[in-house]
């Protein structure tokens, strides 16, 4: 004879069932209903994933924090976040904002060297950047971390170029990914050179291509002013160009030549000293760089600028006049 289930027991399994269900279905609900996080989250070194979800929790994303514990048990891998800031949705229920934060795609930033700029906009532009931690204080420390001497210049040595960064990395970072740039850069450069160049070593041409930088933003003028540069090099003229002039003044130069400047001795002077400046005036990409080391065949020796940001370029010095009154002296 069978024995009857107690009808006591019966109602109780009913209950956890009904319990078990509710629970189960609740879970099932909370899984794909979206946090509603604002779109940038920072996740600090320590925090957990358990830590964090009694953050969200007190601010009001999360209604039932046993359901949380319970995607964190049922789901360990997602409990094994990484620090950083990261880009996140409203939209994000809790598992995809956790599977984002253990793959660990943090929000990543931009900081730009531009091309012609010098070494004092450079600093002003990297250590006003809130997004960096700052290591470096000042140009002096900032020579002492790349191993210069006194007599030894920044200038020049980073490549002009958009890097991206992440929260947390420092400003001295930058400095190094874009001094390593520019010596990969300038190598590959040096080794497609063209033949008879008059300088010595891969520097020399850095200090050009910082002097072409300068003279024009047009690219396909580059190489055309890289051969008047070079060609007054090998015959012994004086390069002399403004933009060496002005880099002497800095950082207080107020926007004018004037006539003292020009016979201002100090030693990037190029209408006073013959040869190349002792260092670059200006941060170089590499068209600049390829134009130093590739100029163009010719026989200018001149050129002036015509107002428009392109260059009148002549073989003779009365050419040049010529073209000194036309788009200088009249305008």
């Amino acid at each position: 004879m069978k024995k009857k289930i107690p009808l006591l027991f019966l109602i109780l399994v009913i209950v956890l069932a009904a319990v078990t269900w509710f629970q189960w279905t609740n879970y099932q609900k909370f899984l794909v209903t979206p946090l509603g996080l604002n779109s940038d989250l920072t996740v600090k070194k320590g925090d957990s994933a358990y830590k964090l979800g009694k953050k969200w929790q007190a601010a009001g994303h999360i209604d039932n924090f046993y359901y949380y514990q319970l995607l964190l048990k049922m789901q360990p891998e997602l409990r094994s976040i990484k620090a950083g800031e990261y880009q996140v949705s409203p939209t994000m229920t809790p598992t995809e904002v956790l599977a984002t934060l253990v793959e660990g795609k943090v929000k990543s930033y931009q900081v730009s060297v531009i091309e012609g700029s010098n070494i004092y906009e450079l600093f002003n532009s990297i250590s006003t950047d809130s997004r960096l931690d700052k290591k470096i204080n000042d140009l002096e420390q900032l020579k002492v971390e790349f191993g210069l001497a006194n007599d030894e210049y920044l200038e020049g040595i980073f490549f002009a170029e958009t890097y991206q960064f992440n929260k947390g990395d420092s400003d001295l970072d930058i400095y190094q990914r874009a001094n390593q740039q520019l010596a990969k850069v300038l190598e590959e450069e040096w080794n497609n050179r063209a033949p008879d160049l008059p300088y010595e070593d891969p520097y020399e041409a850095l200090i050009m291509a910082s002097i072409i930088e300068k003279e024009t933003a047009v690219a396909a003028e580059r190489p055309i002013i890289a051969g008047v540069f070079v060609r007054r090099l090998q015959k012994g003229m004086l390069l002399q160009t403004d933009p060496t002039i002005i880099y002497g003044l800095l950082p207080g130069f107020d926007g004018d030549i004037r006539r003292k400047d020009i016979k201002n001795p100090h030693p990037w002077n190029t209408y006073v000293h013959k040869g190349l400046p002792p260092s670059p005036i200006a941060m170089v990409g590499r068209e600049a760089i390829n134009a130093a080391l590739n100029p163009q065949d010719g026989k200018a020796l001149y050129f002036v600028a015509k107002g428009d940001g392109t260059h009148q370029f002549s073989e003779t010095l009365k050419e040049h006049n010529n073209a000194v009154r036309k788009y200088q002296l009249k305008r």
